[in-house]
């Protein structure tokens, strides 16, 4: 199972430089980016705190940054435009030389469409929108020209140049039926929240949903995602599992492991540790980070290599 870093928006673009290059350096395989206009809160009023424009700072990442894959975690198609999006991420994909990955979502934080009028239809009608969205986007990546008469998209004519130097993958985060088959239609790679026990069941429901569409279920990459403590504190770990409940998991560098075996188990090829759940401070969280991959990350690339 591959590693990525899920930087949080929510500091400033020098520290997520940092996180970057720290995982290129250590070897992980991609950034991971939430694809916001403001934080979220509890409460879906307008929030206050800094948030990263996505595709602003992963082009920049592009440009300072080798190796690692630049990955929005997701891009709603609620109030991005499918092509000023995509040329957006192609550029990205020219200044980094192949390494863009699309992550797309139908779109569902309150707060950021309430604040700047951007309509959040009910879920089918968002849902209805991201099938048209992530149509037309998986063909104009290839060169195809176009036109294009849906409900909610129309293109005449439509085609966009330069195209990716491969093929941009195209990743998609869900778990509800609908969206588990539109991705199976579309996507290349698929993504979810949760513990290994909770992920089991959504990875085997998109087995299904790849099934039924005719598609092979291995032609599809599936990654996932948890808030992830190290410690042997079980005062620690009993504080760090109440704040976060399925949202996280934490335990020593042996009960991590296991857990880590079990997401493998149920098909995940890839997961991202989310740096939010490490200091705030640079220095610090880097030292937190390299004891982690020293005791976890690289004793889980070993294990499966014998």
């Amino acid at each position: 199972m591959d590693f990525s870093l899920w930087a949080f928006s929510g500091r400033p673009f020098a520290r997520t430089l940092a996180d970057a290059r720290w995982a290129a350096d250590r070897g992980l395989r991609g950034l991971w980016l939430a694809d916001h206009l403001m934080a979220n809160t509890p409460d879906d009023t307008s929030a206050r705190d800094p948030i990263s424009e996505c595709w602003t700072a992963l082009a920049a990442i592009a440009a300072l940054v080798p190796r690692i894959e630049l990955v929005s975690h997701v891009s709603p198609t609620t109030w991005h435009h499918q092509v000023v999006l995509l040329k957006r991420v192609i550029e990205v994909d020219q200044i980094s030389e192949g390494r863009a990955v699309l992550g797309l979502g139908a779109g569902w934080q309150v707060n950021e469409h309430a604040a700047y009028g951007i309509p959040l239809p009910p879920p089918r009608e968002r849902v209805d929108r991201f099938e048209e969205c992530i149509e037309v986007i998986s063909r104009l990546r290839t060169g195809e020209r176009i036109t294009f008469d849906g409900k909610h998209i129309q293109l005449r004519d439509a085609i966009v140049s330069p195209t990716p130097r491969a093929t941009l993958p195209l990743l998609v985060g869900t778990n509800g039926p609908r969206m588990l088959r539109i991705t199976a239609r579309f996507a290349d790679r698929w993504n979810t929240w949760g513990q290994p026990d909770q992920v089991g069941p959504r990875s085997a429901a998109l087995t299904e949903a790849c099934e039924r569409e005719g598609r092979d279920p291995g032609g599809i990459r599936r990654s996932a995602q948890a808030l992830v403590r190290l410690t042997t504190d079980p005062a620690e770990r009993d504080a760090f599992l109440e704040e976060h409940g399925g949202r996280g998991f934490a335990g020593s560098a042996e009960e991590l492991i296991d857990a880590f075996g079990r997401y493998a188990e149920a098909g995940i090829d890839e997961f991202g540790i989310h740096t939010i759940a490490f200091s705030d401070d640079p220095d610090r969280r880097h030292d937190e980070l390299d004891r982690f991959a020293d005791e976890v990350l690289d004793r889980v690339a070993t294990k499966a290599q014998r």
